[in-house]
């Protein structure tokens, strides 16, 4: 939820045939902001008419909702849900229980500048990365996003979409994912860790 566009800067595909947009995270007007409106001020940083859409775990959601209001040629989800349905028991027992607002956002932030000053040389590379490519840790837009993804209801897409997912995924295990392209030994960071795999992917579905 947190990850910027710093996640695809190993991906690289023919700039004679592609052109890449890299979209940031806007800062919800509340915690309790629809994703719907939300959306629709996200998808105002889309210029080209008819883009083919990526999404990584929750961008993946949001590219679907962006799919609702404006023509896309092709939707491509990585490390994402394609309707609340493949949710694991743990996300829904978070819901039901709401449980979700006692997530500490201001104690981990803190928590995590203080290891980057006084953890180990091996906390501090660890940290480092995280920092650049998971680097919106905004309490607002945190609160936002966790709600968000929790309470969405899906979107019913005539876009053409195509799902890839690595059967090693411990945040949303594969057992729940439907009709999907399965990633051998992919995990949640598969758009870092087996970027080459993903880019042949992505390459084959805009062929």
């Amino acid at each position: 939820m947190s990850a910027c566009s710093a996640i695809f800067e190993r991906i690289q595909l023919p700039k004679e045939k592609y052109k890449m947009h890299f979209l940031e995270w806007i800062m919800p007007i509340s915690k309790k902001e629809s994703l719907v409106d939300y959306t629709q001020r996200f998808a105002k940083q889309i210029t080209e008419k008819n883009p083919v859409l990526v999404g990584v775990s929750f961008g993946g959601v949001l590219a679907q909702e962006i799919a609702q209001i404006i023509p896309c040629k092709k939707i491509i989800l990585i490390s994402s849900v394609k309707s609340p349905e493949e949710y694991s028991p743990f996300f829904k027992t978070v819901k039901a229980t709401k449980l979700y607002k006692l997530l500490p956002i201001s104690f981990i932030n803190w928590t995590e500048n203080f290891l980057h000053k006084n953890g180990s040389k091996k906390i501090k590379n660890t940290l480092t990365v995280y920092r650049k490519f998971l680097p919106v840790r905004n309490k607002l837009y945190t609160q936002w996003a966790v709600r968000s993804f929790l309470y969405w209801k899906g979107c019913k897409n005539k876009t053409d979409l195509v799902h890839f997912h690595g059967n090693a995924d411990q945040i949303i295990p594969i057992k729940h994912i439907k009709n999907c392209e399965i990633i051998k030994n992919g995990t949640h960071v598969m758009i870092l860790t087996k970027s080459s795999t993903i880019q042949q992917h992505i390459l084959r579905c805009l062929a």
